[in-house]
């Protein structure tokens, strides 16, 4: 997932997940109330951010706007403006797709959840010095986490994969609601390591990476079905205790 920075006015308050979860849920309830009900995933992420949220969505060439060149996605909030990097435009290069949904669920979880803390400063001026306005926050993939940031990743990924929906997704998907635990993938383990290796290009991964790459191969058939990054289903299914790095003792064993 894509990691974002913002221009600070001050700190966002700490919000529980719990509560950044209900705001995502809130969000999409508001949707379906005024445009129909959503019982399938995918969830209609662009409809939401411009027809709910009155936001216009632009693809951008972030590397021409911007002097570093790992820039998504950046917001304009005076101008109502979510701003993605033309690469990840899902018309060009469908397997970025998942990448693009995430960044504009991130984008909507500031505007959600941050737009009260985050003011531009109207004397800052052009950042470009090209008639363009300097953007509110700005989204790069080489920034560290912050509290800001992380609760927007949160907000993206319960707005894009409900926990009712995953639930029931994965049930008629395993037929059951029995946790997957890593070691019922070792069998694969070869297979998947020495297929991610040659993506990679011949790059050894340590044993986060290749622990990762098999829950990634396994949750993929989950992650195209809500049209995420097999990485986004990972960590929310991990959040939702379905997928296991190792499997919880049992009282009787």
């Amino acid at each position: 997932m894509t990691r974002r920075i913002a221009t600070r006015r001050e700190e966002v308050p700490y919000l529980p997940k719990q509560h950044i979860e209900r705001e995502a849920t809130a969000l999409l309830g508001e949707y379906c109330e005024r445009h129909g009900d959503v019982t399938a995933p995918p969830i209609p992420i662009d409809e939401i951010i411009e027809l709910h949220l009155g936001l216009v969505i632009e693809l951008k060439d972030m590397r021409r706007l911007f002097s570093f060149a790992d820039v998504h996605g950046a917001l304009w909030m005076k101008e109502k403006i979510v701003g993605v990097d033309q690469s990840l435009d899902p018309a060009v290069s469908p397997n970025k797709t998942g990448r693009y949904h995430f960044t504009l669920g991130h984008e909507a979880g500031h505007w959600r959840l941050h737009r009260e803390h985050y003011l531009e400063d109207p004397n800052q001026g052009n950042l470009f010095g090209d008639g363009v306005a300097k953007p509110a926050y700005v989204c790069r993939s080489s920034e560290a986490k912050k509290r800001v940031e992380l609760q927007a990743d949160f907000f993206a990924a319960y707005l894009l994969m409900p926990r009712e929906m995953m639930t029931a997704a994965w049930k008629t998907w395993r037929g059951n609601l029995d946790p997957v635990a890593l070691d019922e993938l070792r069998v694969h383990e070869r297979k998947i390591i020495t297929s991610e290796v040659l993506r990679r290009g011949g790059l050894a991964m340590g044993q986060e990476n290749m622990d990762n790459a098999m829950m990634e191969w396994f949750c993929r058939p989950l992650a195209d079905q809500f049209q995420v990054s097999a990485e986004a289903m990972r960590i929310r299914l991990e959040d939702m205790r379905l997928l296991l790095r190792e499997r919880e003792a049992s009282l009787f064993e």
